[in-house]
């Protein structure tokens, strides 16, 4: 099922972040706020089309950015080069992805019960394989291998709200 974000959820989250974004490429204050209430106006209209299975959250809403930036340079600025340092479209930022996306699996995983959370810790910080962590844990093989299912399913749910 593809839940739609709730906006105010949105704003509440991303403001901060994409103001950071933008002031980091425009100069200007006043410029960077106004390009920013774009993204969010342009969100607010957009969100009944947004698909949780083509990206990310966070990634839809940076690439909205971002495209807002390059619009403010094509159209404001004729004249003068993109910065150097505006990401191309497959590369939207993605230590600002990853950082949003790290605090988003942090969040959800400290939401999951304490042996599935230690199962998901086991299997991708530490590389564990399913047979060591049921034998670090003195569970059966088939028991990690249904909670690590569980624990993926309830961790895909917490970061698709």
């Amino acid at each position: 099922m593809n839940q739609k974000p709730d906006l105010e959820q949105i704003y509440n989250a991303y403001y901060g972040k994409i103001m950071a974004y933008i002031r980091s490429r425009i100069t200007s204050y006043a410029v960077a706020e106004d390009l920013c209430q774009d993204v969010f106006e342009k969100i607010a209209r957009m969100l009944v089309n947004y698909d949780s299975e083509r990206a990310s959250v966070s990634t839809w809403i940076y690439t909205i950015a971002r495209n807002r930036v390059i619009d403010y340079y094509r159209t404001s600025h004729p004249s003068s080069e993109l910065p150097e340092d505006l990401p191309l479209d497959s590369e939207i930022d993605d230590d600002l992805i990853k950082e949003d996306t790290l605090n988003e699996l942090t969040a959800a995983l400290g939401k999951l019960p304490a042996e599935l959370r230690d199962i998901i810790i086991l299997r991708y910080s530490s590389n564990l394989p399913l047979t060591e962590i049921a034998e670090r844990m003195h569970l059966s093989y088939g028991a990690v291998k249904l909670r690590h299912q569980k624990a993926l399913d309830l961790l895909r749910k917490e970061m698709a709200q």
